[in-house]
């Protein structure tokens, strides 16, 4: 006799981690009831040690979150991105190292959204800070089913719907089961969905450091010949590096001791935010670009980086993830209230057709311009640098770049608009 299932509902997620926590509360508000797995407590992933990294948030993926109750417990967190500046070549241009060189890209929110209360072109929130937020909201919502630690073993279709299975045996019973069980998606492999894509050779070593003076809200972007090295401003005067390089230099810089870490640093970082230290542990994550043929099959849908795996070099990972929920939400959402089922094939389709492309320009941009710069070949640095000037001096192409990265373009979901679900 087979025991009651852990849940009986509408929506089955497997994995709780930023973007499967951000997924469950769009389809809790979209009238949707649901269940979220992971593999850890939740408790463990707040830890400033568990994964070290920082996310940068569109401005329509923090519409999101204000429409989901999250911005609330992240604002005091969460740092205003109000420029980005791009350049080409080592940080040593200017009249100082760590200014401008010759061929820069600069990004200004006064373009697209004016005044002091103006949206920003993004936030920059600590992981552990975003995961603390989803997890107050979650916490508000008593009807959204948490498990864990329980791991996911596999999936078993029934007529008219599917089951999870733990590995303990237990099942989780939905109409639509949603894998956002990360790049080495199980289930995904389970429903042998392809996946095209490679590695880089490179590692993003990441690390967060303290600076002594402002950094007033700037992004700085630059593109070495190793790859890009980052600086995505936080609060309380600090930033957290994404600082790429080939395999072995990354493995040796995050076990470099803290002299020599501390030299290598300031000789890219330069002098123009002041004296900077590290502050906190280093972390090295393999990059390389992955992408599913199909982001659903019979009441089964990939989200996040079970659907792609991205260069963080746009800075785009997480809000793709944020993307997806909202797109799958919505749909899902109103495929409830005009009586059709959630986890059929023509349902879900409706998410991969509003979703597939967004994301494949996202992955081949960002594959393109990893490319393109992580070079040092004199006749391509003076046609990228000559690139950006000129894209620098057209205003009209500043602002498409702006609003494309901030998720504004084309037909964006409801909640990127920052109107909730459950409105009428």
């Amino acid at each position: 006799m087979t025991s009651k299932p852990l849940f009986d509902g509408d929506v089955v997620i497997a994995g709780g981690g930023l973007a499967g926590m951000t997924l469950a509360l769009a389809m809790d508000q979209a009238g949707l009831s649901v269940a979220v797995v992971d593999a850890l407590e939740f408790s463990d992933q707040l830890a400033p040690t568990f994964d070290g990294r920082a996310s940068a948030l569109a401005y329509t993926s923090w519409r999101m979150f204000e429409a989901l109750g999250v911005a609330e417990h992240l604002r005091e967190h969460a740092q205003r991105i109000e420029h980005i500046l791009v350049c080409d070549g080592r940080p040593y241009g200017g009249d100082k190292p760590g200014g401008p060189g010759p061929h820069t890209l600069h990004f200004d929110r006064n373009e697209i959204s004016e005044g002091p209360d103006g949206e920003p072109l993004g936030w920059m929130a600590e992981n552990r800070r975003s995961r603390q937020a989803l997890v107050k909201a979650l916490q508000a919502r008593p009807q959204i089913t948490l498990i864990a630690p329980a791991r996911a073993d596999r999936y078993e279709h029934r007529k008219g719907g599917i089951d999870l299975v733990l590995a303990d045996g237990q099942r989780l019973s939905g109409k639509l089961l949603v894998a956002c069980d990360g790049k080495f998606s199980r289930l995904r492999d389970q429903a042998r969905v392809r996946t095209a894509g490679w590695g880089y050779g490179q590692k993003g070593l990441v690390a967060t450091v303290r600076h002594a003076e402002p950094h007033n809200g700037t992004a700085y972007e630059y593109f070495l010949p190793s790859g890009p090295f980052a600086i995505l401003p936080l609060t309380d005067n600090r930033s957290s590096l994404v600082w790429t390089e080939p395999d072995a230099i990354a493995d040796a810089l995050k076990e470099a001791p803290e002299a020599v870490f501390q030299e290598e640093l300031e000789a890219r970082f330069g002098d123009f935010l002041g004296e900077v230290r590290p502050e906190g542990p280093r972390f090295a994550y393999p990059l390389g670009l992955r992408y599913a043929e199909q982001f659903c099959d019979d009441r089964i849908a990939f989200v996040g980086d079970a659907a792609r795996g991205i260069h963080p070099l746009a800075g785009q990972g997480f809000n793709l993830g944020i993307r997806d929920a909202a797109a799958l939400a919505e749909v899902c959402g109103e495929a409830r209230r005009v009586g059709l089922d959630i986890g059929a094939v023509s349902t879900l389709r409706r998410y991969e057709d509003w979703r597939k492309f967004d994301s494949a320009t996202l992955a081949a941009g960002t594959d393109f311009f990893n490319r393109l710069f992580s070079n040092d070949i004199e006749p391509i640095r003076q046609l990228r640098g000559i690139g950006l000037s000129i894209v620098d001096s057209i205003p009209p192409a500043r602002r498409f770049f702006m609003r494309q990265a901030g998720g504004e373009t084309g037909d964006p979901p409801r909640l990127l608009k920052g109107q909730r679900l459950d409105a009428a």
